[in-house]
C-alpha cells in the first residue's frame, strides 16, 4: 500500500478494525492452538497493511492492536507467568533495500556514519521460551505468550535433553536465558511417520510440532518429542553480574554456562559482511537439518543497544531479514492422478501458480486418498502450500473460511489413467494401484525386469540396463515382446556386439521352457512371491484353474490370505493381463502341467514336522528349499524352538545353528537336505 493509495478515514477505520480482528484470530491460532490457518507470509502482509493504516491515521491505533502486542493471551490450563522484562518480537526486512534502510537507521540512531558491527544468527522456526535460573538451578520456564505474560511450561521444558537443569562455570545468581525450542527435521519426519501409522495427529510443519509439544498438559508426552533448545539472548540478569560489553562475547558466556548456541553465529563488521552472511545462510538453508525462515541481526555493542531503545513491540537495534516464504496460499484448480513404476496411483494437485521459497509452484503432491480425507481438501479450495528445500511441494492445510460453495470432492478414478486397467485399493492400505502390471506403460520397465529376473524366467544376460535400453528404443512394450526380438535390433544397441546379441537371444529361447511356479512368480502379481507361486502351482496344477479360481477357492491354498487372494483375483480379472498371457504362450513359453497332488495334508511324508532354514544354500535358494519342504507337508518357520524337528544349515549359519545344537535339534547340511528331498520325490 503506497501513500497515494491510502483510503479515506471511514474506509481505513473499517479496514483497520477488520485487520485487527483477523490478526487477533490468527495470533490465537498461532500462539495458543499451534495450528495456524494461513502461512507466515500472509500474516506478515496483513500486519504491514495494518501498520501502514495506523501510521497514516494514528487515532486508529488501539492499546490492544496486534501492532502493539505479540501473540495472544495464555490458555487457562497453564499457570500464568509475568515477564519481568517484555519478550518482544522483531521487525522484519523482506528484501535487500529494507535491510539497507534498517542499517542506515542504526547509523542515524548512533549519530555516526561509522560501520556498526552486527551479530548474525539464523532465525530458528520454533517457539520462543524464557528459562529462569536461580543459584544455577532451573526454576521456571515460560512461553512468550503476549510478550508481557506467558505460560508456565517448566515441567515440559525439563524434559528437553539439551536444556541444562544446572548451570556450569561462573554464572549470575539470577539469570534468564531466552531462546527457541524447535524440532529438527529428521525428528519431525520420524514423528509424523509414526503418527500416520498409529492414527495420531500429524503436524503440518516443525514449528507447529515444537509449539504443540511444549504445551502438552502431560509432560510425559513432551518427553517423547525430539525437541532441542537454542539460546539467542538474555532477559533478567542479577545486578552483581559482570557481563561483557558486546553481545558476541555474551554468547560465549551463554555457551560456557551450558547452553547450545547456534553454530552459524557470526559477527559482521559492516553492512557488506552482513549481506554476505544472509546470502551464504540462504544458500545452505536447506541443508542445516532444522528449519529457519530468515536471519536475525542485532547490534553487537550493548551500550549502543541501550541508547537505541525500543518501539512498541520491537527493539530498534535488531531486525529479522526474512527468506522467501516456504508456505504460501493459492487455489486448488484440479487434481491429476499419476501412475508410478510399481503401479501406485498418486493424486497431484494442480494449483494456481504461486511463488514458494523462491520457486514458482503449480503442482503439489497429495500423497493418497487418506491424506486427502485427512486434509478435507476439495477442488476450488484455498490451500496452504509448503516447499522446504528440494522436497516436492505439498498441501499442508485448507483455509476453510475461504471455501467456495461449489468446492468439489476429489474422487479416485476407477480405471488407470495410463492403461485403463482397474484400480485396486485394498482395505487397510492407503495406496491405490493399477492392476495392469503387465501392460501399463507406467510400470513397463519394472514389470519386464521382474519377469526376466533370476527367480522368475531367469533370462541370463538380460539385465536392468539392457531392459531400459530396449524400452527406451521402443523395441519392447510388454513382456511378450522379448520373444520377438531380432538379432539386428540387439546389435544396433550401444555396447552390444554380435556375440552378446547371440547369447541374449539364446537365453531368451531357453527361458521359454519354465515351470508353472516360475511363470506365476514372473507375472508380478502383488504379494505373490516364490513360495506362494509354488503353493498355487502345487494346489491347482493348471494355469487356467488359477486364473478362474474364486476368492474362496484361493483361500484354501497354504499361505494365502484374504488380501493376497484379492490381488490374484483382481490381476486375472483384467483382460489386458489375460491377453498378455495368451501372447506369451503363443510365443512359445510353456511348462509342464499336471493334476495336483490329491493326498491329504496329513498323508504327506513330512506332515507334522517343523523345519527352520538358516545360512546360505548353493544348490537352491532358501525360498526354493522352503517351497520344496512345504510341498512335502513340513511347516517352515523363522525361529528355532524346542518344537523344531530339524534345522537345515547352509554356509555361514549363525545363532540359529548354535541354538539348535543347544536344544538337541537334528541338523541337516545341504547334502542331507538334497537326500531328504530325493527320498520323498521332492526337488533335489
Amino acid at each position: 500500500m503506497t501513500d497515494h493509495s491510502l483510503p479515506e478515514f471511514d474506509s481505513a477505520q473499517t479496514r483497520a478494525t477488520e485487520l485487527q480482528q483477523l490478526l487477533h484470530r490468527y495470533n490465537q491460532e498461532y500462539y495458543q492452538y499451534d495450528s495456524p490457518s494461513i502461512p507466515d507470509a500472509e500474516y506478515d502482509r496483513l500486519l504491514r497493511e495494518l501498520q501502514q493504516l495506523e501510521a497514516a491515521y494514528p487515532e486508529l491505533q488501539t492499546p490492544d492492536s496486534p501492532t502493539q502486542r505479540v501473540g495472544s493471551t495464555p490458555l487457562s490450563a497453564f499457570e500464568e507467568v509475568a515477564h519481568e522484562r517484555p519478550m518482544l518480537s522483531l521487525d522484519n526486512a523482506m528484501n535487500g533495500d529494507e535491510f539497507a534502510d534498517f542499517y542506515a537507521r542504526l547509523q542515524r540512531l548512533a549519530g555516526s556514519s561509522n560501520d556498526i558491527a552486527l551479530v548474525c544468527e539464523p532465525k530458528l522456526d520454533g517457539a520462543a521460551v524464557s528459562l529462569l535460573y536461580e543459584q544455577g538451578q532451573l526454576v521456571r520456564a515460560a512461553t512468550r505468550g503476549d510478550g508481557s505474560r506467558g505460560e508456565n511450561i517448566t515441567a515440559n521444558v525439563r524434559t528437553i535433553k539439551n536444556v541444562p537443569l544446572t548451570l556450569q562455570g561462573d554464572f549470575p545468581a539470577r539469570l534468564e536465558v531466552r531462546g527457541e525450542v524447535y524440532m529438527p527435521l529428521n525428528g519431525f519426519e520420524r514423528y509424523n511417520q509414526q503418527a500416520r501409522e498409529q492414527g495420531g495427529k500429524v503436524f503440518a510443519n516443525p514449528r507447529n510440532a515444537a509449539a504443540g509439544s511444549l504445551r502438552q498438559l502431560d509432560s510425559k508426552i513432551t518427553a517423547k518429542r525430539p525437541l532441542e533448545f537454542c539460546a539467542y539472548g538474555l532477559g533478567v540478569v542479577s545486578d552483581e553480574a559482570s557481563l561483557p560489553d558486546t553481545l558476541f562475547a555474551v554468547f560465549a558466556c551463554i555457551r560456557d554456562w551450558g547452553f547450545k548456541v547456534n553454530d552459524e553465529l557470526t559477527l559482521a563488521n559492516n553492512l557488506t559482511e552482513a549481506q554476505a552472511f544472509y546470502a551464504q545462510l540462504g544458500a545452505k538453508r536447506h541443508g542445516l537439518g532444522y528449519e529457519i525462515d530468515g536471519t536475525v541481526f542485532k547490534v553487537n555493542d550493548l551500550a549502543l543497544q541501550q541508547q537505541m531503545g525500543f518501539v512498541a513491540r520491537a527493539p530498534r537495534w535488531a531486525i529479522a531479514y526474512k527468506f522467501p516464504a516456504v508456505e504460501q496460499m493459492t487455489r486448488l484448480n484440479g487434481v491429476d492422478f499419476q501412475v508410478g513404476r510399481t503401479g501406485a496411483i498418486t493424486p497431484v494437485a494442480r494449483l494456481a501458480p504461486v511463488a514458494v521459497a523462491g520457486v514458482t509452484v503449480s503442482n503439489a503432491t497429495l500423497h493418497n486418498m487418506d491424506e486427502i480425507e485427512r486434509l478435507d481438501v476439495r477442488i476450488g479450495d484455498t490451500v496452504v502450500v509448503r516447499r522446504a528445500g528440494d522436497v516436492i511441494p505439498q498441501i499442508v492445510s485448507v483455509v476453510l473460511d475461504q471455501r467456495p460453495e461449489d468446492a468439489a470432492a476429489i474422487q479416485m478414478p476407477e480405471h488407470c489413467p495410463v492403461c485403463d486397467s482397474q484400480v485396486e485399493r485394498v482395505e487397510g492400505e492407503a495406496v491405490a494401484r493399477c492392476t495392469g502390471g503387465l501392460v501399463c506403460a507406467a510400470q513397463r520397465k519394472e514389470a519386464i525386469k521382474h519377469f526376466a529376473s533370476r527367480k522368475a524366467l531367469d533370462i541370463e544376460g538380460l539385465g536392468d540396463k539392457l531392459i531400459e535400453q530396449l524400452v527406451d528404443a521402443d523395441l519392447i512394450d510388454a513382456v511378450d515382446d522379448l520373444f520377438h526380438l531380432q538379432h539386428e535390433q540387439l546389435v544396433a544397441l550401444e555396447r552390444m556386439g554380435p556375440k552378446s546379441a547371440d547369447n541374449v537371444l539364446a537365453a531368451i529361447e531357453a527361458a521359454k521352457q519354465t515351470t508353472l511356479a516360475r511363470f506365476l512368480y514372473a507375472l508380478g502379481i502383488r504379494e505373490v512371491g516364490v513360495v506362494t507361486a509354488q503353493n498355487l502351482a502345487s494346489y491347482f496344477g493348471f494355469l487356467q484353474r488359477i486364473m478362474d479360481a474364486s476368492h474362496e477357492q484361493l483361500l484354501a491354498v497354504d499361505d494365502i490370505g484374504d488380501i493376497v487372494a484379492r490381488h490374484i483375483v483382481n490381476f486375472f480379472a483384467e483382460p489386458h493381463n489375460r491377453s498378455t498371457i495368451e501372447q506369451l504362450q503363443a510365443a512359445g513359453v510353456t511348462w509342464q502341467e499336471s493334476e495336483p497332488q490329491t493326498a491329504a495334508a496329513s498323508e504327506l511324508p513330512l506332515a507334522g514336522q517343523t523345519a527352520v532354514i538358516t545360512g546360505t544354500l548353493t544348490a537352491m535358494s532358501r525360498d526354493d528349499a522352503k517351497a520344496a519342504l512345504q510341498a512335502l507337508g513340513a511347516k517352515v518357520t523363522g525361529s528355532v524352538s524346542a518344537k523344531t524337528d530339524f534345522l537345515v544349515a547352509g554356509e555361514k549359519a549363525g545363532s540359529k545353528l548354535s541354538k539348535a545344537q543347544s536344544l538337541g535339534v537334528e541338523i541337516l547340511d545341504e547334502a542331507a537336505l538334497q537326500a531328504l528331498l530325493a527320498q520323498h520325490g521332492g526337488q533335489g
